[in-house]
């Protein structure tokens, strides 16, 4: 129902707001905004996003918050101690606003008397986000779990649905989901244990894989899709995982040796270069840039495992890569020397105009998702320019972090909240490379968070619904799988 909100000013700090449901006296205006959760104010979100459902951090009898652009009004009275706002009114509000500012304003009773806060904004942006957003539900510690899967959640909706869960397999792990250029008709991730292998996905053809070769350290491991689809650039690694007793760093995650590959889809081939693949080094996280012609990684140079687990340092690198010879350059190039500066790079992730690339900046390792320092950063690729991206940042981990198809949305793994659990937040990047303040992927219930027991891991956008059915990959699974051949240059 369409609401009119009319304010007559009777005398200093009274008046009525009146609606089509009941008319309410106010008795006191504050010029303070009300506390919330989550914290919705100033956030700037894509016209296509899910209702902002919230919650008042503070005791009141009846509580009323009216959604504001133009003429066009969304009211909502609280309920369930929250904010439910009506799907429908929310899609035709934000319609209407996009690329511009709604208001919110907070009506509450205590003492039968209403009081008004001020205003707080939520600003539209223009261009939508992609529809939906991949990721892991696992606990939190990673020792042990005993469900885990890949899931999807419609970013216009509350709905999320299982990709794949590991009760299909027999409780195996199941990780390093990947999507190229956020199409969810190809995909991969792994099974680990039970049915190991790399399952494959391509426009309905279901693969598996068995990628460990006598060449190689390890199984295929931290993936990236070259853009044409052809290729899968990959690290191979051999990783061990610790737990701190007196560190508020918990868990501790690093390789003892890694290296960089290039998966051929087409021939079942894996192709490298001295420069990814020695002793001297550990490399890791790579990926391609949008035009597939230039390979982005992290590299350290090699240190005694575990011992120096806190002294090792990556650098943000790249290679030139030609996808028609499958070669790659002569010389590895350095952007920044992270070392250097006593700081480490992990998850390099370009933008898909190829001009900015963002990055995770932490003490030491490559592995920060429990780094309380770790923090995101962003080099203007035409510039060399790095930028702390504080507005993004907490006390506590911000870390993994994936692009949006249309280079205006990121999303990213956080622990503000509590410190254990990460939750996914979304932000959008304007045309000059200016971070917005984020938001936290919205629910239906307030308390959700809190009652899920699961950490988000690995947050991807995709632009649509995967299709591909769990039970067609789990049969699949099963089976001997392709063995992959590794191939010198």
């Amino acid at each position: 129902m369409k609401s009119i909100l009319y304010i007559l000013s009777i005398f200093a700090f009274t008046c009525w707001f009146t609606s089509c449901s009941q008319t309410i006296k106010v008795d006191n205006k504050l010029d303070t905004q009300p506390s919330i959760t989550p914290n919705y104010s100033g956030v700037t979100i894509p016209p296509n996003i899910a209702p902002l459902n919230f919650k008042l951090n503070e005791p009141y009898q009846a509580a009323r918050a009216v959604c504001s652009y133009g003429t066009t009004h969304v009211e909502v009275d609280a309920s369930d101690n929250q904010f439910y706002i009506p799907k429908d009114a929310w899609k035709k509000l934000l319609n209407e606003a996009r690329g511009a500012t709604i208001q919110i304003t907070i009506y509450t009773q205590k003492n039968d008397k209403w009081t008004q806060y001020a205003d707080f904004p939520i600003h539209i942006a223009a261009e939508n986000i992609d529809s939906h957003l991949a990721y892991r539900l696992i606990e939190p510690g990673y020792e042990i779990w005993n469900q885990m899967g890949i899931y999807q959640r419609n970013l216009e909706t509350y709905e999320q649905t299982a990709i794949y869960e590991n009760k299909l397999s027999k409780g195996n792990c199941v990780n390093c989901h990947s999507f190229c250029m956020q199409d969810p008709d190809q995909m991969l991730f792994h099974l680990r244990e039970g049915f190991s292998g790399t399952m494959i996905m391509q426009h309905g053809k279901v693969e598996k894989l068995n990628t460990k070769t006598k060449e190689t350290l390890s199984s295929l491991t931290y993936p990236a899709w070259h853009p044409s689809g052809k290729f899968v650039a990959f690290s191979v690694n051999n990783i061990l995982q610790g737990f701190h007793t007196n560190n508020l760093n918990r868990v501790e995650v690093f390789d003892t040796a890694s290296d960089v590959v290039v998966y051929d889809v087409e021939r079942h081939e894996v192709v490298t270069t001295p420069l990814l693949f020695g002793k001297n080094a550990f490399e890791t996280f790579p990926t391609f840039s949008p035009d597939g012609k230039q390979l982005y990684f992290s590299s350290a140079s090699a240190v005694a495992m575990p011992d120096s687990f806190a002294q090792v340092r990556y650098n943000l690198c790249s290679i030139a890569f030609d996808p028609q010879t499958r070669t790659f350059g002569s010389v590895v190039d350095t952007l920044f020397h992270a070392n250097k500066a006593g700081k480490s790079v992990s998850f390099p992730r370009v933008s898909p105009k190829g001009d900015q690339l963002m990055y995770t900046l932490s003490d030491y390792g490559n592995f920060s998702i429990w780094h309380r320092e770790a923090d995101l950063w962003m080099v203007d690729l035409q510039t060399g320019a790095h930028t702390n991206l504080e507005i993004l940042n907490s006390e506590e981990v911000e870390s993994y972090h994936a692009w949006s198809n249309n280079g205006r949305w990121v999303v990213f793994s956080s622990r503000r909240i509590d410190g254990l659990y990460t939750r996914p937040y979304i932000a959008y990047i304007d045309a000059k490379g200016t971070a917005h303040k984020p938001f936290l992927l919205p629910q239906e219930r307030v308390d959700y968070y809190d009652r899920l027991m699961k950490s988000y891991n690995i947050p991807e956008f995709i632009r649509g619904e995967v299709s591909t059915k769990g039970r067609v990959i789990a049969l699949k699974a099963q089976e001997k799988g392709t063995d992959i051949k590794f191939v010198k240059q």
